[in-house]
């Protein structure tokens, strides 16, 4: 089976107190737009829309089933969080999307991601594989969903946040989503 590649830059605003962490990109038929969370049936633009703007379609691109890059690139800058996902290099072990069927062949530095991040304070991970494999590389015991666990990392304290998938297939309505992604973004005082 043939080894994917991450396709996207990590991005890294220099203010970051947050770093948000999915599994892999979907594969690129399903993209609508050339960022993270491209896939028009994942819902992680319409949780931030409802959190940030009581909106779910703030971040909706108003010609079409796409999401707006700039906005969200502009509101990530302003509000410091940071993106990337906890593999570099994947196999699709199936024809889809599914983290299920991801195989990680390569899992992503994230201690060299954070100590570009010296104001980040929170790790948060948005499903099961990106937690499985983040909770590997640091030897962590995986939170709950929608709860944290406390970590050092070179001298700095930090926190694992664990919260739902925002995929579509995670069996939550987008309100439950939406309260557990609050309560993380409240308690690092940035809602």
């Amino acid at each position: 089976m043939e080894i994917e590649q991450h396709p996207l830059q990590p991005f890294l605003p220099v203010n970051a107190q947050l770093l948000m962490l999915g599994s892999f990109p979907p594969q690129r038929k399903r993209w609508s737009m050339d960022f993270y969370y491209p896939n028009w049936n994942n819902d992680m633009w319409r949780i931030v829309g409802r959190l940030f703007f009581n909106d779910k379609d703030h971040f909706v691109d108003s010609t079409g089933k796409k999401f707006c890059k700039e906005c969200i690139v502009d509101f990530l800058n302003e509000k410091g969080i940071a993106l990337f996902d906890t593999a570099s290099a994947v196999r699709r072990l199936q024809d889809n999307a599914s983290d299920k069927f991801l195989e990680v062949v390569q899992p992503t530095d994230v201690a060299a991601l954070l100590r570009q991040l010296p104001q980040c304070r929170a790790v948060v991970t948005t499903g099961e594989k990106a937690t499985e494999t983040l909770c590997q590389i640091f030897s962590l015991r995986a939170p709950k969903i929608g709860s944290h666990t406390a970590f050092q990392f070179e001298g700095r304290d930090m926190r694992l946040y664990r919260m739902p998938s925002s995929s579509r297939a995670y069996p939550l309505s987008l309100d439950k989503k939406v309260d557990a992604y609050r309560v993380m973004y409240q308690d690092l005082e940035m809602l």
